[in-house]
């Protein structure tokens, strides 16, 4: 049973939406001079257009409003408490309806996408590190599988700290438990103190699934000091509605923060990445230097669109937690159908089963095929696998057209 997340008509989404943007500031109708923003250029975007008053998200963008700051937190841009308010509905549905965390006990805003969020929680993390425990940043490096997302690679050249990867198994994609503490244990000799675990709820090339219980012992067993974030980006939206017993959740106490991005499976627009973090934490990245930030600045993008979140709740709530459900239902349904073929012809793969994305070794595929079908590798340069995404667009009649391709070339 949801606490937040309900289905909506499309006359209660309009209303909400544009009662929130009535509460935001009205640069026509109010004198006010001193804020550096407004609604986009009338000049170039109409905001008279008919149709505006049934498209509530092309409304928010016209009307422009910017979300800058951690809403979960207190005070934010009071001109904007309006369509704040809908954001702060979202994070809920995300902290409490699909991740299990207790209601108003996590933090959280939508940023540029699942990279920012991913960097949001090594950044918090490395600063816990170096205000609580006065470490340096020789002593702090991220963990995490080679099948992670390169943003990875990008916290720690940004972040000025260390990396270090635990191999996975080229045909199950699993991680061991040597691997890590192999890993681990390297860390700890060149000088690591302070680890920063970064597990996968769904890799982006793969959909596979890092064995948190597996990590978790070996960090114990190794007496490390860590904190974990879940890069969900890919899977934050999927993977909690196929399996039962989803241990990566807030309701298991190892885990401190996630990413989700709902511009994948959600199919929001780009720019809807969702960062969650258990409270008493965004106060590290508090940018006290934006003082004149209504609430100050926790977040490391500043300004934002508010009509990206406006988009998520709009597109959570059409669906329903119902809707939801049944929706990835189906796309199950595809990845199993397109599995039992490739099986039949004896086609190397690899798959999740709970998840909607196949790699297929690439021995199998001829480049007029990868061309032809927009198959994503996993290295440009030189491919084992390519990969097939199951989505809303990609229907059996697809699959099948494929699947009779390939035939004719295996």
């Amino acid at each position: 049973m949801t606490q937040f997340w309900t289905k909506k008509s499309e006359e209660e989404i309009k209303k909400i939406v544009f009662n929130a943007l009535d509460k935001n500031i009205n640069y026509d109708k109010e004198g006010v001079i001193g804020v550096p923003a407004s609604y986009l250029d009338d000049k170039v975007f109409n905001q008279d257009a008919t149709f505006l008053k049934d498209a509530p998200f092309m409304y928010a963008l016209v009307k422009n409003p910017n979300h800058i700051g951690c809403h979960t937190l207190g005070n934010s841009e009071s001109f904007f408490e309006g369509t704040h308010a809908i954001e702060k509905d979202l994070i809920e549905i995300c902290a409490v309806d699909i991740l299990k965390g207790i209601p108003h006990e996590q933090d959280g805003y939508v940023a540029s996408g699942g990279t920012e969020a991913n960097i949001q929680a090594i950044w918090i993390y490395r600063n816990y590190y170096m205000q609580q425990m006065n470490a340096s940043r020789d002593e702090i490096a991220i963990v995490c599988s080679k099948d992670s997302h390169y943003s990875m690679d990008k916290a720690a050249n940004l972040l000025s700290i260390n990396i270090h990867k635990y191999d996975v198994n080229e045909h199950t994609r699993e991680i061991t438990a040597s691997s890590v503490e192999q890993t681990l244990t390297s860390a700890k000799n060149k000088g690591i103190k302070y680890f920063i675990v970064v597990a996968n709820m769904m890799t982006t090339m793969y959909g596979s699934v890092d064995n948190i219980e597996r990590i978790i012992d070996s960090l114990k067993k190794l007496k490390c000091e860590y904190k974990i974030h879940v890069d969900g980006a890919y899977g934050g939206f999927y993977y909690p509605f196929t399996i039962k017993n989803n241990l990566l959740t807030f309701q298991n106490p190892e885990i401190t923060s996630f990413t989700l991005d709902a511009h994948k499976m959600a199919q929001s627009p780009y720019g809807t990445g969702i960062f969650l973090i258990r409270k008493g934490f965004m106060k590290y990245v508090n940018t006290q230097e934006a003082s004149y930030v209504e609430g100050q600045d926790f977040t490391l993008v500043g300004s934002r669109s508010g009509a990206n979140a406006i988009a998520v709740w709009m597109i959570l709530a059409k669906n329903g937690p119902y809707g939801w459900q049944e929706k990835i239902f189906i796309l199950q349904k595809r990845a199993e159908w397109i599995c039992k073929e490739l099986e039949q012809l004896n086609i190397k793969y690899y798959r999740n089963p709970m998840s909607n994305i196949v790699t297929i070794g690439s021995s199998y595929l001829n480049p007029e095929l990868v061309k032809k079908y927009g198959l994503v590798p996993d290295n440009h340069v030189s491919p084992k696998w390519y990969k097939i995404v199951i989505m809303e667009h990609v229907t059996v009649d697809k699959l099948a057209l494929f699947i009779n391709d390939i035939k004719e070339t295996v």
